[in-house]
């Protein structure tokens, strides 16, 4: 069963196919219920309207890619989607710090001593405050640790430390309301604030008894929503994918729409209660389901006419390369798409630790949206944003005639490509370690973690005869080599890979290599059409999807879209791997 939800001011219900679909009122909301199967793109659209006032905006849901069990409204969920632009929001104010559209990116992390500790804690906020943080969140699990609290807080006031205290509330709506006497915003999970702890039961509900459910949050959460009110503080309704609770998961699902009702049960008690100094967050371990539960919650917001301001993390992200390679990947994609209006990467490692990423990726995003860097316009008919599904390449088969196996240039679960250096050629023992090679007497093998192909911008000359046998080695066991057009045409390597331009195929460069020659294809995206159309006939093993670092207005992002839409509407499934490159000086 397909399943949405529109404003219940859209009682009038239409579908293009008149298949029948069930309403059911929920609060300010009419869920929609889809009582047949949805197919993707062939008139069979839901289309809500408003009756009472028919030349209002229609309001339209769409499967949110063929056979899926979800309806996404057909409304935007970002201002473009080839560029980045800031998505406008209201101004939301914790203590005397302005989130919002009209501000920078604020910065935010996490104490990780224990509250009761009002000295420790103190030490650990004004180091993570002279890191350049611009909030910190203190979790509050009861009653001594609300009482410390206000210590905290007058402590750091008479240091002279001014930064505005977020209250992490679960399971404890009286500590909430104790809290909020002292600290500048309140933190509530809809999944577990009035909610019992999930014992991951799927629940039979009645339309009264998840009216009564409703209710029952009402009168444990308005009191709360009241006393931020008369004491001007802030609150963030913060939904975690981790944390549905059993209701929420037994109407919704374990999922992004459940995540996004989840928080809108709480927002509607607060707007009821002419409450607006709150902001969303959606978070999730998983960057895939963040990114598709925070485009959801735009897209339903937009559709109301809200604006609220996103607090964007990844949850559990880890630590090290992967926690921040994690938190960029779900981060750095909403900043791109211009939604984010405060951040914090979650590491398992010292909250001052989270700061400078954090600022990275706040500047990243600044930057984008000062710039609105992206590409020329162009029409998106392919992606499917709320439901993301992997592209499917073809990967290199074996020709007829090939001295050597190229199957193994690439991975079907992900290709990992690195860069070498003639240096790196002098010692070739060392350099197969580096690529993760086993080695047996000196030779080389492929492993699970092997490198799948590298990059060589410099091939040896003819006599180094030590550093091109390290190549073939690596060639023999199926190890892609790529190397420029112009150095295989000058110092040729035997099977190795040529990297061509779309301008050298158009110029005919890549004919003067020897019949049969394997082609990487580098590609920035955002060229004219008239010059991708040259791959339609040309037999690529793959393509690189390359924008300089130094590039100030094309977006990497936005360029790769423009890509990967030509690809699709054109029937051309190269595998497509992302060139990144940076210079020397710059800090990964």
């Amino acid at each position: 069963m397909a399943t949405g939800a529109v404003p219940a001011s859209f009682t009038g219900l239409k579908t293009r196919d008149h298949r029948g679909l069930g309403l059911a009122k929920v609060s300010e909301f009419v869920k929609v219920s889809d009582l047949q199967r949805v197919k993707f793109r062939r008139t069979k659209i839901a289309v809500i309207r408003n009756s009472t006032n028919p030349g209002s905006e229609t309001v339209e849901l769409e499967p949110a890619s063929e056979g899926s069990p979800l309806l996404v409204p057909r409304q935007k969920y970002c201002e473009s989607i080839h560029k980045t632009i800031r998505r406008k929001t209201r101004t939301v104010m914790v203590g005397n710090v302005a989130l919002g559209s009209e501000h920078p990116i604020r910065i935010q992390t996490m104490t990780t001593t224990d509250t009761k500790d009002v000295a420790a804690t103190v030490e650990q906020v004004m180091r993570i405050a002279d890191q350049g943080a611009d909030i910190v969140r203190i979790t509050v699990q009861g009653r001594k640790e609300a009482d410390a609290c206000f210590d905290i807080k007058n402590t750091l006031v008479q240091k002279n430390y001014n930064i505005p205290l977020v209250a992490d509330i679960h399971f404890a709506p009286p500590v909430a309301m104790r809290v909020a006497e002292c600290f500048d915003k309140i933190r509530v999970n809809p999944g577990n604030f009035a909610d019992r702890r999930a014992q991951f039961e799927q629940l039979e509900y009645t339309d009264d008894d998840y009216q009564k459910e409703l209710e029952h949050i009402e009168k444990v959460f308005s009191p709360l929503v009241e006393k931020c009110k008369e004491y001007g503080r802030a609150m963030r309704i913060g939904t975690n994918h981790g944390s549905l609770s059993d209701r929420i998961m037994s109407y919704y699902g374990d999922s992004p729409r459940g995540m996004v009702e989840s928080a809108f049960e709480y927002a509607r008690i607060c707007r009821k209660l002419d409450f607006h100094n709150f902001v969303f967050s959606m978070k999730a371990s998983n960057p895939v389901i963040m990114v598709q539960a925070y485009r959801l919650l735009v897209a339903e917001m937009n559709v109301l006419g809200w604006d609220y301001p996103l607090h964007l993390g990844v949850t559990e992200a880890g630590e090290g390369e992967d926690g921040r390679m994690k938190s960029a990947i779900g981060i750095g994609t909403l900043l791109m798409d211009g939604l984010g209006d405060t951040i914090r990467v979650s590491l398992t490692e010292a909250p001052e630790e989270e700061i400078d990423p954090c600022k990275r990726l706040a500047n990243l995003g600044m930057r984008g949206a000062e710039l609105q860097k992206g590409v020329a316009p162009f029409e998106e008919k392919h992606r499917r944003y709320f439901d993301f599904q992997r592209r499917s390449g073809q990967l290199p088969v074996q020709k007829e005639g090939e001295e050597v196996d190229y199957r193994g240039v690439l991975h079907r679960d992900g290709s990992v490509l690195m860069s070498v250096s003639l240096n790196q050629l002098k010692a070739p023992e060392q350099l197969y370690k580096v690529l993760a090679a086993k080695l047996i007497v000196g030779m080389p093998f492929k492993d699970l973690a092997t490198v799948d192909s590298i990059l060589v911008r410099e091939l040896p000359p003819q006599d180094d005869k030590n550093a091109r046998l390290a190549l073939k080695r690596l060639i023999d066991i199926s190890m892609g080599v790529i190397t420029p057009l112009s150095e295989q045409l000058t110092k040729r390597l035997p099977n190795a890979l040529a990297l061509v331009t779309l301008k050298e195929l158009l110029s005919g460069a890549h004919k003067l290599l020897p019949e049969g020659s394997r082609l990487a294809v580098s590609v920035r995206g955002d060229e004219p059409y008239e010059e991708l159309e040259i791959l339609k006939s040309t037999d690529a093993t793959m393509i690189l999807h390359y924008i300089p670092y130094s590039e100030e207005k094309t977006s990497r992002v936005h360029a790769a879209r423009r890509l990967f839409e030509y690809l699709d509407k054109n029937s051309l499934n190269f595998p497509v791997i992302h060139h990144i490159e940076f210079p020397k000086q710059v800090h990964r």
